[in-house]
């Protein structure tokens, strides 16, 4: 008896919790130029650059709101939280602090551009508004 009530509290422990941080850690995927080129390219997506200061934009994007300005700025990025986001800064930390505020903001498709604007230039791609 006392096993079978054991087990019964094993499923509403922590299971759930483990469970939606999967989901969590699975929102985020740090992308190549390649794949951040097709994600830019998908109907529907939103590309947003967070880096401060400005130096340039990858073609395709449609929002710059500075990565520590997403929580603060978020009326500017869509209501449904489903979108598919494709973010980016220069090099990558400033992306990864905005992916970890889009997360927490319930947003659950998001692409980062690994490496950032210095990867997407390394790897032959042009930077607009520079």
């Amino acid at each position: 008896m006392a096993l079978l009530a054991l087990s019964g509290c094993a499923s509403d422990g922590p299971a759930p919790a483990a469970t939606s941080q999967a989901a969590e850690a699975s929102s985020v995927r740090l992308v190549s130029p390649d794949e951040f080129a097709a994600a830019v390219a998908e109907p529907g997506s939103v590309t947003v650059n967070v880096h401060v200061p400005f130096e340039g934009d990858i073609p395709g994007t449609d929002l710059s709101i500075p990565f520590d300005q997403i929580a603060a700025q978020a009326g500017r990025l869509p209501a449904d939280r489903d979108t598919p986001l494709a973010i980016y800064c220069r090099s990558g930390p400033m992306s990864a602090t905005a992916a970890t505020a889009l997360r927490e903001l319930g947003y659950t498709d998001i692409v980062d551009l690994r490496g950032g604007m210095r990867a997407w230039q390394a790897d032959g791609r042009e930077l607009t508004g520079i």
